[in-house]
């Protein structure tokens, strides 16, 4: 698949892979939009079934903004099939066919869809079958949905008739391994939109067109930020430009971190074995771990930082007076995604987190957490952005006492309550050993993306890892140890960055603050002297010395978002001054170079959204 197809594909809706038989079964709706998109999603199957006989279907679901089905099909799909497709669901929704629901015996059921020659329908069955009888159960009752020709295995609901499906679209084709396994047959999956209105389906549209233009893969090209390349994939080369961004907001991480009492430390990227054994990892996240063997043994690049910070807090007696011990890590970690799951900078198998990892006595919990929340709005603000936070609680694989849990919870949950941030409950959704508020954003196009997080460990460090520390009577004590992020991955924040802002960072984090362009070969040296000027200031500046014209040159300024352009020519370089061309195309009045400095270092100072 060409590169553009493939981000392509990226861009259309997509959804978790589901698993299990009854999962696949009930591909269904919740609520009237769904039930829509679910029928539209039959209403393909109809469509495909008619175009192509020998068609094997997979599941259909609604999914966020639309619905996919997936199919085994005798050959690739291209854009004329998709229009015929198209043109074939049009057919079926004037004919107003109702959805009619039939239930039947599990023998009749299978029989069915085993004489439609649908062996993935059969499968769902035979899993059903299974679960049941592990359970001690018969095979339970199987519903069918009718609707014209077309019959599919499925639990509902749909809208009334297929006149009820509302302006839709199909998007894109792409692959997908059945049931999420990479070791099972190929699917296409047809991802299709619909909505209430014409005018919803307009929006989305518009939207989604927004979003290819801003897409930070095509973007991290053109805007000379990073690339990607097959000799390792998952992994981001950063070109000075783009290290230029890295470094800027890592750094600007570390002031904030500097001023609430943070120490950084850096532990190494290979660790044996018994680490993970030790800290449960192992038995819960082995699979995504770049295993190493060594000597006959076997060690793992870290998906994450927290099991060795533990061995910094033990490396010497701790008293109460050193509490809370904050750890701060920007530390390389590899996590083994699937390559089909790849993309860009927002999945991706090597990145860096700005990880901490804070020890506290269990009193201080809730100042702790209060003085994250003001880390999380500081930080966010330099963006413009307002973060809503998620509470995951106790999942049922949990580690540690139900009681204990039970009570970091209700800390975590008064602090939540005082922030005034806006959050939702999100039920057994916290870490194997910690509950956790996760942040997310909403950028320009009002996607959520999550980012941040906070989890409060009672269990996995403190406990598995033997942590202690001197009480003020003299006993010893298990220090709580708080997980925070506030970026997450700074790949990640960065694809999302880009994307919000269309490449058009603010001034203080743009890789290139300003461009000096000199209008003529006897400029080029009077500008390389504003250049450092500007510079002095620890502004981040270029000279354009190429030999095209004034305005060509300031195209490609403009093209690259840099965010003012200083034009100088024999007036300019006389009075040293320089009056300077915002990316938008705002003339502002001419200041004497040092003054200009000045005031731009104040600007980029102030870390504002724009």
């Amino acid at each position: 698949m060409a590169d553009e197809q493939a981000i392509e594909v990226q861009e259309a809706l997509e959804a978790p892979e589901r698993g299990s038989a009854e999962e696949l079964l009930d591909a269904g709706a919740r609520a009237p939009i769904d039930a829509m998109r679910h029928s539209a999603a039959h209403v393909m199957a109809e469509a495909v079934l008619a175009l192509f006989p020998e068609a094997k279907l997979g599941i259909g679901p609604a999914i966020e903004n639309g619905f996919y089905y997936d199919f085994d099909l005798p050959r690739p799909l291209t854009p004329d099939d998709l229009a015929a497709i198209e043109a074939r669901m049009r057919e079926s929704v004037a004919a107003a066919h109702p959805f009619v629901r039939r239930e039947v015996p599990f023998a009749e059921a299978r029989a069915l869809v085993a004489a439609a020659g649908q062996p993935y329908k059969v499968e769902i069955l035979d899993d059903l079958a299974a679960r049941a009888t592990a359970a001690g159960d018969p095979p339970p009752a199987t519903s069918f949905y009718e609707h014209g020709p077309f019959r599919d295995l499925c639990t509902g609901p749909h809208v009334a008739t297929t006149a009820e499906i509302g302006p839709f679209r199909l998007l894109a084709v792409a692959g997908a391994y059945w049931r999420g396994d990479e070791k099972r047959p190929m699917l296409q999956r047809i991802y299709g939109t619909v909505w209430g209105t014409e005018e919803e389906l307009e929006a989305f549209l518009w939207r989604r067109e927004e979003a290819k233009k801003r897409d930070h893969r095509k973007l991290g090209v053109r805007l000379d930020l990073f690339s990607f390349h097959d000799v390792s994939p998952g992994a981001a080369f950063w070109h000075p430009k783009g290290w230029r961004l890295y470094t800027t907001l890592r750094d600007a991480m570390r002031e904030l971190q500097a001023r609430r009492g943070y120490d950084e430390i850096y532990t190494p990227p290979l660790v044996h074995q018994k680490l993970w054994e030790q800290s449960g990892h192992w038995d819960h996240y082995r699979d995504n771990m770049f295993l190493v063997e060594a000597e006959e043994q076997t060690f793992s690049l870290k998906p994450m930082n927290c099991p060795e910070s533990s061995f910094i807090y033990r490396s010497r007696l701790r008293s109460y007076r050193d509490l809370p011990l904050r750890l701060a890590e920007y530390g390389v970690l590899h996590r083994n995604e699937l390559s089909g799951v790849l993309s860009g900078l927002t999945r991706v198998r090597h990145f860096v987190t700005d990880d901490a990892h804070i020890f506290v006595r269990p009193d201080q919990i809730a100042a702790e957490i209060e003085g994250l929340m003001g880390e999380i709005r500081e930080s966010y603000s330099w963006f413009g952005l307002t973060p809503t936070l998620t509470f995951g609680t106790r999942p049922d694989e949990a580690l540690g006492d139900p009681a204990v849990w039970e009570e970091t919870e209700a800390i975590m949950r008064a602090e939540l309550e005082r922030s005034g941030l806006e959050y939702r409950v999100k039920p057994k959704d916290g870490a194997f050993y910690a509950p956790k508020i996760d942040i997310q954003i909403t950028d320009a196009l009002g996607r959520e993306w999550q980012t941040a997080t906070i989890q409060v460990d009672r269990v996995m460090l403190p406990e598995r890892f033997d942590l202690w520390y001197i009480d003020e009577t003299g006993r010893q004590q298990r220090p709580v140890a708080i997980h925070r992020a506030i970026y997450g991955s700074l790949e990640r924040f960065i694809g999302v960055l880009t994307e919000h802002f269309a490449g058009a960072f603010p001034l203080w984090c743009a890789p290139v603050q300003a461009v000096v362009i000199p209008i003529a070969d006897r400029h080029l040296d009077p500008a390389r002297e504003l250049a450092a000027v500007l510079r002095g200031h620890g502004l981040r500046v270029e000279v354009d010395a190429s030999g095209g014209r004034m305005q060509n040159k300031i195209r490609v300024a403009q093209e690259q978002k840099v965010p003012y352009m200083l034009v100088l020519g024999d007036r300019e370089v006389t009075a040293r001054t320089a009056a300077p061309r915002t990316r938008a195309g705002e003339q502002q009045p001419a200041e004497g170079w040092e003054a200009l400095a000045e005031r731009l270092a104040t600007e980029s100072a102030a870390r504002r959204p724009e």
